[in-house]
């Protein structure tokens, strides 16, 4: 399928670490709750699966935060654990409980089950959102196609839901780790062919969200969480030069592992808020993006405070090219979408000149 030329590309420019007029910005969840707009789209469709399983109600909600804010990237609207849904774990959300799995993962019978699902029937819904935002977004901004990492995937589908201290996951690794290594591979491979999909569709980037690798001892991190992301960033193909399409890494609490998520093989690395830009700087030696930092809760600040964060933000990753904006993690439900206009405004207009 033929699409529309590029208008604003700076956000690929700085993932290839290539000079910008100023630094580019998008937000994880920009397409969120904290919109009211989005929330009448969710109370048209019924519910967060009905809207996530409907290409064109993913297109609406990929596309609203564009249309209040320049942001310099579109996200698809979707949910990491569309891949474990389908591998047949039953994926349901319960009312103030988060996402759920009717039949979650507990034995190696339950892994020996697992296979990688069909991206065009069992995800097909996936890849007529990304082609249809592909269209609709008419070049505007490039469009980031993502997936959970292998480990964070591997958390739900064992423990059947969130969890607190992620005793049900951590035990099969102590206790059965050859198992838990099947259920990570199974799942490394379903993660490398759904984003292949995805680009394939029409994905510009790529993400991974490791929200859960900072769980993990160090040397439970190594095994269980980087062997796999450090696989998929090997063997998803991406193309070459210009035309190549970048990967992100992004973790929660993986600041201490950034040296070693730098050696995957993928171009950008997200960080979250607990490590300084400049010694995630120092640790990566210019050999990867970076993708960053502020901390969420700054947008419960007053205006003036979210242009100072953002500032102490671009000074703390200093000059040159490679840094995307970003929080830390996500925009929460309750935040103030003007606050969200003004970080998009501050970095923008305080970020010229610091960039080439």
């Amino acid at each position: 399928m033929t699409y529309a030329p590029l208008q604003n590309d700076r956000f690929l420019r700085a993932l290839r670490r290539e000079p910008v007029d100023c630094t580019p910005v998008w937000i994880m969840r920009q397409a969120g709750r904290y919109l009211p707009e989005y929330r009448a789209s969710r109370a048209r469709a019924g519910s967060f699966l009905a809207m996530a399983k409907n290409p064109d109600f993913a297109c609406e909600v990929t596309l609203q935060p564009l249309d209040r804010f320049p942001l310099d990237a579109a996200i698809l609207f979707s949910d990491i654990l569309t891949v474990p849904d389908a591998m047949g774990l039953g994926l349901y959300f319960a009312e103030g409980e988060g996402p759920k799995f009717e039949r979650p993962v507990r034995s190696v019978a339950d892994v020996d089950r697992l296979g990688v699902p069909d991206m065009t029937q069992d995800l097909g819904y996936v890849m007529d959102a990304v082609s249809l935002i592909r269209r609709e977004l008419k070049g505007r901004v490039p469009l980031i196609g993502f997936s959970g990492s292998p480990w964070t995937l591997a958390c739900y589908m064992v423990e059947g839901g969130g969890s607190d201290n992620f005793s049900i996951i951590k035990a099969m690794a102590l206790n059965e780790p050859a198992a838990l290594h099947r259920l990570l591979e199974v799942t490394t491979d379903a993660v490398i062919a759904y984003l292949a999909a995805q680009r394939a569709a029409g994905a510009q980037a790529l993400q991974v969200f490791d929200t859960w690798g900072g769980v993990l001892s160090p040397r439970m991190y190594r095994e269980f969480s980087l062997r796999y992301l450090r696989r998929i960033a090997e063997s998803l193909e991406r193309g070459s030069g210009a035309e190549r399409t970048p990967l992100i890494l992004f973790g929660r609490g993986n600041g201490a592992y950034l040296g070693e998520l730098a050696d995957s093989g993928a171009e950008a690395l997200g960080v979250d808020w607990l490590t300084d830009l400049s010694e995630a700087r120092t640790r990566t030696a210019g050999r990867v993006a970076l993708q960053g930092n502020l901390d969420p809760t700054v947008l419960y600040a007053q205006p003036d405070v979210i242009r100072a964060e953002v500032a102490a933000t671009l000074e703390s990753y200093g000059t040159g090219p490679g840094h995307v904006f970003n929080l830390g993690h996500g925009v929460s439900p309750d935040m103030n979408p003007e606050h969200v206009g003004v970080l998009v405004d501050a970095v923008h207009s305080l970020s010229k000149g610091r960039c080439g």
